[in-house]
């Protein structure tokens, strides 16, 4: 009977400690502390959001000059960076050697024309005496034979005066294009030839200028679904924007023009030109910058950054009810502008009330106070 007693007596101080911390816990949570905070009320509305990716910048042509025959470079005729026009003389390569070539290959058909002067006298004098049966069949057919191998001889030296014509008219290396001139790696004096690890230069026609971009699979098929197809994209997407290096705009806005049929492998990623124009050449081909791609988006609710807290991958707000009391909900992110503010696509309706700011510090059940204009954010 003893041991029933006190296992009765320590039950009962059980359940009386188990109370008391109940009433403690209530206690306590009645007693959370209220705090002020800004809050603002969610609506739907119309809203443009920004998307940078970075950009390369290319000329729309870069060409390589190369020479076409060896030789030592005897003139630089344009300097780095200059403007030039297709067909201007950029170098001239040591004339002489080709200037003789060209001298001996005229000679050698002056020489050719000469043999088949003779070879067509002699083959109509045996052909009148074969007429009159003076010489043999054989007679002639050999002087035949001699006039088409001379004429023959006479074909090749062209071909020779020709080849000679056009080396020498390649030591004059000539701009393939409108554009700008590259780097000048070789000087006056250098050897140069086709096989030579650098080029001459770079002519870039920066006229309009080449931006390439990349977007990742889930973006491309993205807009594979906005606009039907990848092609619709292309004629429908909005002009672009490019932010230089200096962080500054360029005042030209661009279009895009293509997009690459192939996924690279190793980043995942579809390349995306598009091509600004470049009248006052403050683009040049090597450059970097970012493309800023305009979406708009209607009818959403868009919140702040500071209005929310991501926990992993989800992301919720806090609801200040009628009677000022916070309460948490999961919302679903779509887009965000910078991080500054996200698209809210479910978890939130027009008119409810939500922290605004200092989100992270709000409680499950909470006493919100709301900011004045002059307030200061304390807890009370």
């Amino acid at each position: 009977m003893r041991m029933s007693y006190n296992i009765k007596t320590g039950l009962l101080t059980a359940i009386v400690g188990l109370a008391v911390l109940t009433s403690c816990g209530k206690k306590q949570q009645q007693q959370m502390p209220s705090a002020v905070y800004k809050t603002v009320k969610v609506s739907t509305q119309t809203i443009q959001l920004d998307t940078e990716y970075s950009a390369t910048i290319r000329g729309r042509q870069d060409i390589d000059v190369y020479p076409q025959v060896g030789g030592t470079l005897q003139k630089l005729c344009v300097t780095e960076g200059q403007t030039v026009k297709k067909g201007q003389t950029l170098f001239i390569i040591d004339q002489v050697p080709f200037q003789a070539a060209l001298n001996t290959a005229e000679a050698a058909l002056k020489a050719a024309e000469a043999q088949q002067a003779t070879a067509e006298l002699n083959y109509n004098s045996r052909k009148q005496l074969f007429d009159e049966r003076v010489v043999s069949e054989f007679d002639m057919q050999t002087a035949h034979n001699a006039l088409l191998s001379a004429k023959a001889a006479v074909a090749q030296a062209k071909a020779q005066v020709v080849n000679a014509r056009n080396s020498l008219s390649y030591t004059v290396v000539k701009s393939p294009s409108d554009g700008v001139v590259g780097t000048l790696p070789y000087r006056q004096g250098a050897l140069v030839g086709s096989s030579m690890p650098k080029p001459l230069t770079t002519v870039s026609d920066n006229s309009q200028m080449y931006v390439y971009f990349s977007l990742n699979e889930s973006e491309l098929l993205k807009l594979a679904r906005e606009y039907g197809s990848i092609d619709s994209a292309v004629v429908n997407m909005p002009p672009v924007r490019l932010l230089l290096v200096d962080g500054s705009e360029y005042e030209e806005v661009g279009k895009v023009e293509s997009v690459s049929g192939v996924v690279d492998r190793s980043t995942g990623s579809v390349q995306l030109r598009a091509v600004f124009n470049n009248p006052n050449k403050l683009l040049h081909s090597g450059s970097t910058g970012n493309v800023i791609i305009p979406a708009t988006f209607e009818n959403v609710i868009v919140v702040p950054a500071a209005a929310t807290v991501q926990t992993q991958d989800k992301f919720k707000v806090f609801i200040v009810d009628e009677n000022g009391i916070a309460h948490s909900q999961l919302i679903t992110i779509n887009e965000k502008d910078g991080g500054n503010e996200f698209i809210v696509t479910s978890g939130l309706k027009g008119g409810e009330e939500i922290v605004a700011e200092g989100a992270g510090m709000v409680k499950e059940g909470q006493d919100v106070k709301k900011l004045n204009q002059n307030q200061p954010a304390e807890t009370k």
